[in-house]
């Protein structure tokens, strides 16, 4: 028999929190966590303060702009694509003269063919990308030119970890749901599984995505030509600054997951307490002695 205390609750009943005393439940949680891993902590608060402070980079100078835009312009895009379409049609020939196992005389002149100008392509290339690192050592990493590259490469690495997610939890709630049809199993029961399966795929999408942006990072610095001292400063601001917004991202997600589960469970909660209170005061008017 479970027995209750003077209030109808069950001492065995796990009662949730009251919403003025979750905060305080957060706020130590997150003061724990902060002194257990300072590391973190340090390299959050700093990419906080890199995001706050650096923006958009600086402007640059007159000066800066004319040296940029003089050096850019020396780069003949229509070349390097005149050697692209040869490279393609050389390349093209050489697929299509090529047997299974075999390469005759045709195909050993088409494969001749294709890889000058593979070569010829790889010589303009590496000239334009020479000259494009000569101005982008003009602009500097921390100019607007240098932080647009970085915050491009971002929102490119983290929308396509995001686009992964959306299709992975709408394949993972077609399929939950073609199989809770066979279960004895509620709605509540399948709205948290694919809730936990969303949440899991954004943390698996975005932290795969932050890892991918922190690899290629290191090649877009050096393509700014800066010293050394310049280019690690750089490389551990844009690090730290990318880790504080996935972060924040995926705590904003969980905390808002988590504060719907707990308004639900508040208000079932809630209705339960008030219906055992109701059978309470009915078993107490139905054993109230009556007088005839």
């Amino acid at each position: 028999m479970n027995r209750r205390n003077g209030f109808g609750v069950n001492p065995n009943q796990i009662v949730l929190p009251e919403p003025a005393d979750l905060g305080q439940l957060v706020v130590r949680g997150a003061t724990a966590f902060a002194r257990r891993n300072k590391a973190i902590t340090g390299s959050y608060l700093l990419g906080i303060l890199v995001i706050l402070l650096v923006g958009s980079g600086t402007k640059l100078t007159l000066d800066q702009r004319r040296q940029y835009n003089h050096i850019m312009s020396t780069i003949d895009l229509q070349v390097e694509y005149d050697a692209s379409q040869e490279f393609w049609n050389a390349n093209q020939a050489y697929r299509a003269s090529k047997g299974w196992f075999t390469c005759d005389g045709l195909c050993q002149r088409n494969k001749r063919r294709m890889e000058d100008a593979k070569y010829r392509l790889d010589v303009i290339r590496q000239e334009g990308e020479a000259r494009m690192s000569d101005a982008k050592s003009v602009a500097g990493l921390f100019s607007e030119v240098g932080v647009g590259e970085v915050q491009d490469s971002f929102w490119s690495y983290f929308n396509n970890g995001k686009q992964f997610a959306k299709r992975q939890s709408m394949w993972d709630a077609m399929f939950m749901g073609i199989r809770s049809m066979g279960r004895d199993e509620n709605f509540m029961e399948y709205a948290m599984r694919v809730l936990m399966n969303v949440l899991i795929n954004f943390s698996m999408g975005l932290c795969v995505a932050l890892i991918m942006f922190v690899i290629g990072l290191w090649s877009i610095v050096r393509s700014y030509q800066p010293n050394p001292i310049v280019a690690v400063l750089f490389f551990v601001c844009a690090a730290c600054a990318a880790f504080s917004f996935v972060a924040t991202y995926l705590l904003g997600m969980f905390g808002a997951a988590a504060g719907g589960v707990y308004g639900v469970l508040k208000i079932a909660e809630t209705n339960a307490r008030g219906a055992r209170l109701e059978q309470q005061r009915q078993n107490r008017m139905n054993n109230r002695p009556h007088y005839q």
